[in-house]
């Protein structure tokens, strides 16, 4: 206890003669987030997370390239929903699902972010169901926040499969997954990959996403009885349907062009060019971002075959 207050007040001398460094108050977050941990879920607790929390921000305010610096904030965020009364819980932990979600954008294979971003994620979909109110069509619904984490917590296995932590998580959310698929959802797709046809042109139609790649399913396909490879053949042969191939992405990123349709645009580049789709949302937006990034990431790290096994295993 005497050591974290003498820490504490080394933080503020070097605050007061170098306010502007980012370490300052990177490391003064800490030593206060330290102090929190000891003290529960009491008012004084409240406060030292608001705390560590602000000096998380000028931190990031001061370097925005640290990846340690956000998921440490959406940590102390994480923790200090937990304490808030129930009205300032959600904005807080939405909050903090933002930073965790910043600092996978910064590295990719970051993954305690990644899987600090499934556990937000688990514990906002519990919350929403014991509320046991009505959710708006705005809202997502705790199914489709379950599936989430479960995405984030199985590429954070994938990663690193010798984690005990992770793997222990993967089998409570697993079968939270749209198996045998990663992710299954719309997107708004152009005629025959056009991506200047008519606004009118343009189909929603369900995609699927897994450890090869990205494909669009056919109205004639039965996505819950249909195998991935038979919806692999079938893509193959109708040229019309969208398919990207994980080995073939050069980068994934959200777009906005008067070219597209209204709604959340997304554009895969890949080394036959580039694919234009929408979301239906931002929100889906940044959850088709992230997966198909994830997808990516793993490939580059040679782990393909680890979630492989944990999507058709």
């Amino acid at each position: 206890m005497l050591y974290l207050r003498k820490l504490a007040k080394n933080m503020m001398r070097l605050h007061d003669f170098a306010p502007t460094l980012h370490d300052a108050f990177y490391n003064w977050a800490i030593a206060i987030s330290d102090r929190a941990k000891m003290r529960g879920r009491t008012k004084e607790a409240e406060e030292l997370w608001k705390q560590a929390t602000g000096n998380y921000e000028k931190a990031v305010q001061l370097n925005w390239n640290s990846p340690q610096a956000l998921n440490n904030w959406g940590l102390a965020l994480q923790e200090l929903s937990a304490i808030v009364p129930v009205r300032e819980k959600q904005t807080i932990v939405k909050t903090a699902i933002s930073k965790f979600r910043a600092a996978i954008q910064l590295q990719f294979d970051f993954h305690r972010a990644i899987y600090n971003l499934g556990t937000v994620l688990y514990g906002l979909a519990e919350d929403t169901l014991r509320s046991g109110r009505p959710i708006n069509a705005k809202e997502t619904s705790p199914d489709e926040l379950y599936s989430q984490s479960a995405i984030y917590i199985a590429a954070a296995h994938a990663l690193k499969p010798n984690y005990s932590v992770y793997r222990s998580a993967l089998r409570l959310v697993r079968s939270m997954l749209p198996l045998p698929y990663l992710k299954v959802g719309y997107l708004t797709a152009p005629p025959a990959r056009n991506p200047i046809a008519p606004h009118t042109d343009w189909e929603r139609s369900h995609f699927i996403l897994n450890h090869e790649g990205l494909q669009q399913v056919s109205k004639a396909d039965k996505l819950i009885s249909q195998s991935p490879q038979r919806l692999q053949s079938s893509a193959t042969m109708d040229k019309s349907l969208v398919k990207v191939d994980v080995p073939d992405i050069v980068s994934v990123s959200a777009c906005a062009d008067l070219t597209l349709p209204p709604g959340a645009g997304l554009c895969i580049d890949t080394v036959q060019g580039p694919i234009y789709l929408v979301a239906d949302t931002w929100e889906a937006l940044d959850g088709w971002l992230d997966a198909i990034r994830l997808v990516y990431t793993i490939f580059a790290r040679g782990k393909s075959d680890v979630l492989a096994g944990v999507i058709t295993g």
